[in-house]
């Protein structure tokens, strides 16, 4: 794939995402601390963007600083945000890293945020983009299944740190913090129709 027609396509998916009268919020978006920001997206794996901010803005109403939820019990946290994917799983994690940070506040770097309990490669580079406006590309399912369709990469849907890789090398380092939230925006409003989907991708793959 060449660097120039993938840039003419992720502005293109761009455009349709900004047109769309209905832009949805990511869970990443939107909240008022760091802290809330890396709970949001730990527990936004595997979970719609729309449930997770409708259980978050529960959970922080209740527990409004990192040390109260890193105080509280695992029952509680788990009946707040059971309507999430592997929430009995998320709420430990979240309990766990929300102690770490409220005793040593929240790393800095990619490879000290993997330390945290619940935090993968996605989860923490799409927090660096979110909190720190850092160059870095969170690649999730959408982003998966979008980069394989457009030829972006040759990997396997499963491989994701060998798609991050791809993308970081078929794309300028000053688009890498957009793209999650393109392809994610996209696959939001556009995905639930594969077929849908794939039209407006064939459109897409016809740029040059």
């Amino acid at each position: 794939m060449n660097t120039s027609i993938a840039i003419k396509q992720l502005t293109y998916l761009k455009n349709l995402v900004e047109k769309h009268s209905e832009k949805p919020r990511l869970a990443a978006e939107g909240w008022d601390e760091d802290w809330k920001t890396l709970i949001a997206i730990i527990l936004s794996a595997q979970t719609r963007d729309t449930k997770t901010i409708e259980v978050c803005k529960k959970l922080f109403s209740k527990y409004n600083t990192s040390k109260k939820l890193g105080n509280a019990s695992f029952s509680e946290i788990k009946n707040i945000i059971h309507e999430v994917n592997y929430h009995k799983t998320k709420a430990k994690h979240i309990i766990e890293t929300a102690k770490i940070i409220s005793e040593k506040g929240i790393p800095t770097t990619f490879e000290k945020l993997l330390e945290l309990p619940g935090v993968g490669r996605k989860t923490a580079n799409v927090f660096l983009v979110e909190a720190k406006n850092a160059p870095a590309i969170g690649v999730d399912t959408h982003v998966s299944r979008l980069a394989i369709k457009l030829n972006w990469t040759n990997k396997k849907f499963e491989d994701k740190f060998g798609i991050e890789k791809d993308l970081e090398k078929l794309f300028p380092k000053k688009y890498w913090n957009s793209i999650n939230y393109i392809l994610v925006s996209f696959g939001q409003i556009f995905g639930r129709s594969r077929k849908e989907e794939d039209e407006i991708l064939e459109d897409v793959k016809e740029l040059k």
